[in-house]
């Protein structure tokens, strides 16, 4: 092992224990492959497929496991997007996502004019934490070459 590798995992082995989690071997080799590329978005399946292929012997439940903990801890940011896709946010600053349908690929919004108003009053006792806007894109449909008022056929 390298000097520079070294450095990086005491490096995660201290950001791990500083949000109060054991750094067993598992969750540091998780912690290193979603810290080291910078502030990225993965979903607990592609954090599984990248610990198989850089030989991490990790089970998925592991995965999850280690992303609910290194969330709860504040490592990570929650993003649920479609349904049942959760995705994680290594950049855990107050930011906003655009979200492509059909490619499942979110990515955020460059600082920028988002603002949110007429928000409710949190119910007794509750405050706002939080507030997650996910901007859904699409590819733009194609008009006919008629126009939108002549495409349809006539009767």
């Amino acid at each position: 092992m390298d000097r520079g590798c070294r450095k990086e995992n005491v490096a995660v082995d201290k950001r791990v224990r500083e949000a109060g989690l054991r750094p067993t071997r598992q969750r540091i080799a998780l912690a290193d492959l979603l810290f080291a590329k910078g502030d990225r978005h993965l979903s607990a399946e592609e954090l599984h497929e990248e610990a198989l292929a850089a030989g991490v012997p990790v089970s998925l439940a592991t995965v999850y496991n280690a992303l609910h903990q290194f969330t709860q801890a504040g490592l990570l940011r929650i993003l649920a997007v479609e349904g049942a896709k959760t995705y994680f946010d290594t950049n855990t600053s107050d930011h906003h996502h655009f979200y492509i349908e059909g490619e499942n690929r979110i990515f955020d919004i460059a600082n920028g004019p988002v603002t949110v108003t007429n928000l409710p009053d949190p119910p007794e006792g509750m405050e706002i934490a939080n507030v997650d806007i996910v901007v859904r894109l699409r590819p733009k449909r194609q008009e006919s070459p008629a126009g939108p008022e002549q495409s349809a056929k006539p009767e």
